[in-house]
């Protein structure tokens, strides 16, 4: 039973939403139509490539201009988590949903359900949210919403328009349609749920993003679930703690506290947190260090350490702009297969590719892929002078093409031969230095012009050579049957007698595959 006091600390906070989608379902232009924020516009291929978190604040009118927290439970206010679209972004995905009290799910009224759609569904229904489904591209002639709810309802998600429980609505990012009967069912949704917060609860949440600015140092994104976080509080996660100097909203304007529901930046950090980490304020430096210290083995990227036997191994010293693109590229490499080379991360950390990346790319005779991250002038020359490769990429598919094509050079060709037929000699015609001409019968198989032969005398292996020309009645010929006489042309240094026995087959080198 909750007493009088501890209703007291309880207060209504704005719904958190993360928005989830099949690549290309407009996902994040449904963003862009919500609140004008270019960040989003800039994304390479269309794609957004870490998890980011933004607000808008919305009249009983409709929407009013984005800005920052000015108070204790904004009753109007809704935050959204934005998730990558792609695949290989899973795992971020997953944690978006863990964070957010609301998901809408947007789906393309032409194209419908797709595998992300599935997947996406499955991560707002463990982690217990209600869902909005989105029915986007409507504005498109050939959209078909009513299909798209009827492909739904086979996934188990029923909306209300077919006597489910799931709401729906018609939007188009293009033309701004629907868009404000969106933002009613998240705040009549978030009304009907009562989200509330304690904000006497030391401040506590949930790592967005982080990364390393080189004038401002570890510099990370949170999102505020309980308490109140103000400028000097000392924080810390199971891999890192600080004091925040610096407070900023999504916007980055400087504020002096943040409240339930709001996504901050943090400047401050000793070093660059774990995104998925919850964080939350300690009493004082000391407390945080004992819980520092507490979880001192339970951080998630340690060296990875495996059995290599006789495999290939490929190691790979991994370079990205933020941890959100460092764990979905560890994730791409868990999936790609490994039963013939061994994918090994010797390093992967954000921050551009300095000189040590390239002392243990030689080292360890790795290569380095550097995600929309630069290399510095120092290292640049040492790269060339120790012939470093460094792999640069700015969109992850093109990254796990190339990590493929790597791992595909590993691998040697598989030699295949097969045997085609034997031939008795009969007769030498004429021998050289490395040459000779003889003639024989076929008397298995089928001998052809430009394979391979093996000189066997009695049970004893002679030699090997190669068949360069054959002929029949002295006409040059590509094929010899059972039962043919033949001569052949033959190359190598062994020499070919009446008697041998030449056994004739073909090899081919063939790419083993992945």
């Amino acid at each position: 039973m909750i007493t009088e006091e501890k209703k007291q600390k309880l207060i209504s906070r704005p719904p958190v939403v993360v928005v989830l989608g099949h690549i290309d379902h407009g996902k994040t232009s449904l963003l862009m139509a919500i609140k004008d924020f270019g960040v989003l516009s800039k994304e390479s291929g269309g794609i957004t490539q870490h998890v980011g978190a933004y607000q808008i604040i919305i009249s009983p009118k409709g929407r009013e201009k984005d800005g920052p927290s000015t108070g204790l439970g904004q009753a109007k206010k809704i935050t959204f988590i934005d998730t990558p679209g792609h695949e290989a972004f899973s795992a971020i995905r997953a944690r978006g949903a863990k964070v957010a009290d609301i998901a809408i799910l947007v789906v393309d009224s032409c194209e419908g359900v797709k595998p992300q759609t599935k997947e996406a569904i499955s991560h707002a229904k463990l982690a217990g949210i209600p869902i909005i489904v989105a029915l986007n591209k409507i504005d498109k002639p050939e959209a078909n919403p009513e299909k798209i709810k009827r492909e739904l309802s086979q996934e188990n998600i029923l909306v209300e328009s077919l006597g489910g429980k799931v709401p729906s609505c018609e939007t188009s990012a293009k033309t701004g349609s629907g868009i404000e009967e969106l933002l009613e069912l998240i705040l009549l949704l978030a009304e009907m749920e009562d989200f509330k917060a304690d904000i006497q609860k030391n401040a506590q949440g949930v790592v967005i993003e982080s990364y390393l600015d080189s004038r401002r140092g570890p510099t990370t994104t949170l999102l505020l679930r309980e308490g109140i976080l103000s400028r000097g509080d000392i924080v810390g996660t199971s891999s890192t703690l600080g004091k925040v100097k610096g407070l900023e909203d999504f916007q980055g304007k400087m504020i002096k506290e943040a409240f339930p529901s709001d996504p901050v930046i943090v400047i401050g950090f000793e070093n660059v947190p774990l995104v998925g980490e919850k964080f939350k304020v300690f009493e004082s430096l000391e407390n945080a260090q004992e819980y520092l210290k507490s979880k001192e083995k339970k951080t998630k990227f340690e060296r990875e350490v495996i059995e290599i036997s006789d495999k290939k191994v490929l190691n790979l010293i991994l370079k990205t702009d933020v941890l959100g693109s460092l764990e979905a590229i560890r994730s791409i490499l868990k999936n790609l297969p490994q039963e013939k080379v061994i994918l090994r991360v010797i390093k992967g950390e954000i921050g551009n590719v300095s000189e040590s990346d390239i002392k243990l790319a030689k080292d360890a005779k790795g290569a380095i892929i550097a995600f929309r991250v630069e290399t510095n002038k120092i290292a640049e020359l040492l790269a060339q002078k120790e012939k470093i490769k460094i792999f640069n990429f700015q969109i992850i598919y093109e990254l796990s093409q190339k990590i493929r094509e790597l791992m595909q050079k590993c691998l040697k060709p598989e030699r295949i031969r097969t045997d085609l037929g034997k031939m008795e000699t009969l007769v030498i015609f004429r021998t050289e230095k490395n040459r000779q001409i003889v003639g024989g019968k076929v008397i298995e198989g089928r001998i052809e012009k430009g394979t391979f032969l093996e000189i066997f005398r009695g049970e004893e292996k002679i030699g090997k050579g190669k068949i360069i020309n054959l002929q029949i009645d002295k006409k040059n010929v590509e094929l010899a049957k059972k039962g043919s006489e033949c001569g052949i042309l033959y190359q190598g240094e062994d020499r070919i007698q009446e008697g041998d026995i030449l056994l004739i087959y073909r090899e081919e080198f063939r790419k083993e595959e992945l």
